[in-house]
This record gives C-alpha cells, sequence and structure tokens, in this order.
C-alpha cells in the first residue's frame, strides 16, 4: 500500500507516530514525514531512527501556513496532533478547540488543496456521549472530518476517514506507566474507582486498526476495534501480579472531574447502521443533507431496541487475561518477576 509514498504523521513524535515508524521504516515506503511542535522530540528520534527516509517538519496544526508548507508532496496523512490530557482541556478549554478542532480543519483543507489521497483521523471513545472538555472537542474534531468528507466526494481526490480508540497502553499518559511508576517509587498506587471499565488495546493494535480504515475506508467512515474491556481493579492486580506485588498498598481516591464509570465507542446511533467487518465496526457516514424532514418528521422505529457498544458489555477480561494483554508491552516485560521489597507498612 505504500510502496514509493510519502506519508506525513501530524504528532508524529508521540506514541502512535513511533509505533507507526517502527512499523513501516523497514517498507518499501519512500519518505515518512514527522510533523510537530516538539523540537526536542524530533531530535531524540532522529538519532534513534538514524534513517534519510524520515523527514522531520517543525510546526502547529494550529498554524495554516505551516500546515500546508508541510502537506506538499504528501501522499497520505495520519493526523494524530492532539491535547489529550483530560484535566488540561478542562482548564484550557479554547486551547483544545485550537489545536483539536481548528487544527485538524488545517490539516484537511491542506490535505484537499494539496490533493492528498487519503487522510485517517484519530480519534478516541472519549469523543462519544462527551462529558468533558477534551472529548468535546474529539466529537467536534469528528464532524468535522465528516463535513470536509462530504465536500470531497464530488473531486474523489481525498478521501478522509476516522479512526476511534479505547485506552491505548502504555501511551503517553496512560495509566499502566503511572502504576509502575508508583510501585518502583515505593509510593502506594492510586486507584479512582475500582469498578471503572476501559477499553484495553496495544500500540500495535492502535496501528492497525488506521492500517484497516486506510485499507477498507469509504469517505466519512469512522472505524472501532472491538477491544477488550477490564475493571481498573483487575489492571491493577496484574500489574501486582506480574511484578510480584500482590499485597502492595493501593489508595481508593474516587473519581475525578470528567470521568465516567465505562467508556463508549460505538453509541446506540451509530451501531443502528454499523458494518461488522470482524474484529472491526465501520460507521458509514451519515450523509443526510439540509433536508430537515429527515431530521424532524422520519424517525426509526427499531432505533431504540439497539444498545450501544460500551466497555461495559464488551468482552471483559479476568486477571490472567489482562496479564496475558500487558505481557505485549516491552517495558512490562522487562518487569516482569521482579521482585520488589515492600517498604514497611505497606
Amino acid at each position: 500500500m505504500f510502496k514509493d509514498k510519502v506519508l506525513m504523521i501530524t504528532g508524529g513524535t508521540g506514541s502512535f507516530g513511533n509505533a507507526v515508524l517502527n512499523r513501516l521504516i523497514q517498507s518499501n515506503i519512500k519518505k515518512i514525514k514527522i510533523f510537530s511542535r516538539d523540537e526536542k522530540k524530533q531530535d531524540d528520534m532522529r538519532k534513534k531512527y538514524q534513517n534519510n527516509k524520515i523527514e522531520f517538519l517543525l510546526g502547529d496544526v494550529r498554524e495554516k501556513n505551516s500546515v500546508n508548507d508541510a502537506v506538499k508532496g504528501v501522499d497520505y496523512i495520519f493526523h494524530a496532533a492532539a491535547l489529550k490530557q483530560v484535566p488540561s482541556c478542562e482548564f484550557f478549554p479554547l486551547q483544545a478547540v485550537e489545536t483539536n478542532i481548528l487544527g485538524t480543519r488545517n490539516v484537511l483543507d491542506a490535505a484537499i488543496n494539496n490533493k492528498v489521497k487519503k487522510v485517517i483521523c484519530l480519534s478516541t471513545d472519549k469523543a462519544v456521549y462527551p462529558i468533558n472538555a477534551m472529548g468535546i472537542s474529539k466529537a467536534m474534531m469528528e464532524k468535522v472530518a465528516i463535513a470536509k468528507s462530504r465536500n470531497t466526494k464530488a473531486d474523489n481526490i481525498t478521501q478522509i476517514c476516522v479512526t476511534r480508540y479505547g485506552n491505548v497502553m502504555a501511551s503517553r499518559g496512560s495509566v499502566i506507566p503511572l502504576f509502575v511508576e508508583q510501585i518502583k517509587n515505593k509510593t502506594p498506587i492510586t486507584v479512582t474507582d475500582p469498578t471503572m471499565t476501559r477499553f484495553m488495546m496495544t500500540l500495535d493494535d492502535a496501528v492497525d486498526l488506521v492500517l484497516h480504515a486506510f485499507e477498507n475506508g469509504s469517505n466519512g467512515d469512522i472505524f472501532v476495534q472491538k477491544a477488550p474491556a477490564a475493571t481498573i481493579e483487575v489492571l491493577c492486580q496484574a500489574i501486582l501480579e506480574i511484578t510480584n506485588m500482590s499485597d502492595y498498598k493501593i489508595n481508593v481516591i474516587g473519581t475525578r472531574h470528567g470521568e465516567k464509570l465505562f467508556e463508549v465507542l460505538c453509541s446506540r446511533e451509530e451501531m443502528f447502521s454499523a458494518k461488522d467487518q470482524g474484529e472491526y465496526y465501520c460507521i458509514p457516514a451519515d450523509n443526510r443533507n439540509l433536508n430537515y424532514g429527515k431530521y424532524f418528521e422520519e424517525g426509526e422505529r427499531d432505533l431504540s431496541k439497539i444498545e450501544d457498544y460500551n466497555s461495559h458489555n464488551t468482552q471483559r477480561l479476568d486477571v490472567a487475561g489482562m496479564k496475558d494483554l500487558l505481557r505485549r508491552l516491552n517495558f512490562i516485560r522487562e518487569i516482569e518477576g521482579r521482585n520488589l521489597v515492600i517498604p514497611e507498612g505497606f
């Protein structure tokens, strides 16, 4: 799919960008452009990979000109640049708007103007029934992408799709590295609500989902992986057993502002039209126009019978299953079996 092609990854210095590089750098791809505003991470990646196929471009998706210049000569874009931290977006919601919504508009406009063939935009389960600024901004990002996809159907040059993720294990801001770090620092593990559930997927799963969307998507489609889920209690216990620290102290601190008891990957309305593709669901674009009758006078009799696809009703992992999934992470395999000394009082 990528032979002699140029791929650009916005926010490419993050966890996802590194996972894509590890997957594609040895392929027959012509060039991978890493577009981000973090010069330190770019320099780290430059030293790590030392590969002439990688080109580093300093810029910000908020700045239309820098995006438009970077996109010249690009065949495909994976749009991963975003503000992802829930507390940060809660305190600075306009920053989330600038990056997640308006930044996406800039990327898509640049792609369309430069006749990029395909753009895959990365979203999150927090965009479904959002209750916090990050989720709301990502939901609007999806709406912007789908609206832009309608406008590109006539010329059929730029195809725009969306992928929606659950919890990507060990990615930036993930709770798994936090738990491990707390054990290493001999401080209690902080758990919000032990019964809280989250979808679980690895970075390799994240790349697989984007590649599936890339290969199978039509304009405006949203793709999700049928990911398993686990309670925070099960996740915590699995990490403690892997590190031989089963009796370690756990502090239950309660649900934080902007958090849900469970996450939703597909809403009830989306599940009504979703296509089952084996390991994935594809949600076709809603192509209604401004004929208001379709919004206010016509309905779907069976819609109320459909259930959303959430982390409470998907496949639920037990401790053994969670440990098997954790072992797919390199840094977990490195620490497995280390018999750390539990300090007095724990």
